[in-house]
C-alpha cells in the first residue's frame, strides 16, 4: 500500500492520450534498469525500454500497462510518459499477441538478417504484452 502525496501523470501514445490522472507512485522500465518515481522526485529525462508501467491512483488501486519504449520526464510532480505503444493489460488480445510472438519467433529461425532487428523487437513486444497480462511464457 502506497502513502505517499499524489502528483500527476500522463502516458501519451502516438494515438492518444492513454491516461492522465493523480497517482502516488509510479514504475517504468528505464533503458538501463527499472525505477520508480514518487512525489517531489527529482526533475529527470529518461529513455524507457519494452517493458510494463505500473502505477498505484490514489485509491491504492493498481494499473499496469505494456509500454512499447520511449520517454518518461518528471518536473514539479508532473511525469510525462510519451511512449511507442501503450495497452492497459486489461484490453490485451491475448489471442493475438501469442499470434506476434510465434510469427517472430519463424522469422528469427528462417536468419533473413535484412529482417532480424525487426523480429527481435517484435519479439520482445509480444513476450511483454503477454508478461504484462500474467500470462506464461512458453
Amino acid at each position: 500500500m502506497v502513502t505517499g502525496k499524489p502528483f500527476t501523470i500522463e502516458i501519451v501514445s502516438p494515438s492518444k492520450v492513454e491516461y492522465e490522472g493523480e497517482v502516488e507512485a509510479v514504475s517504468v522500465p528505464g533503458a538501463y534498469a527499472p525505477f520508480q518515481i514518487l512525489h517531489n522526485h527529482a526533475p529527470i529525462i529518461a529513455e524507457l525500454e519494452i517493458g510494463t508501467i505500473r502505477f498505484n491512483d490514489s485509491q491504492d488501486k493498481e494499473t499496469v500497462y505494456a509500454c512499447g519504449g520511449g520517454f518518461v520526464q518528471v518536473k514539479d510532480n508532473f511525469v510525462s510518459i510519451v511512449v511507442e505503444s501503450a495497452e492497459e493489460s486489461g484490453s490485451i488480445d491475448i489471442d493475438r499477441a501469442v499470434e506476434a510472438k510465434q510469427r517472430a519467433e519463424e522469422r528469427l529461425r528462417k536468419r533473413e538478417e535484412y529482417d532480424r532487428k525487426r523480429a527481435e523487437l517484435s519479439l520482445a513486444r509480444a513476450v511483454n504484452r503477454l508478461r504484462t497480462t500474467g500470462r506464461q511464457i512458453d
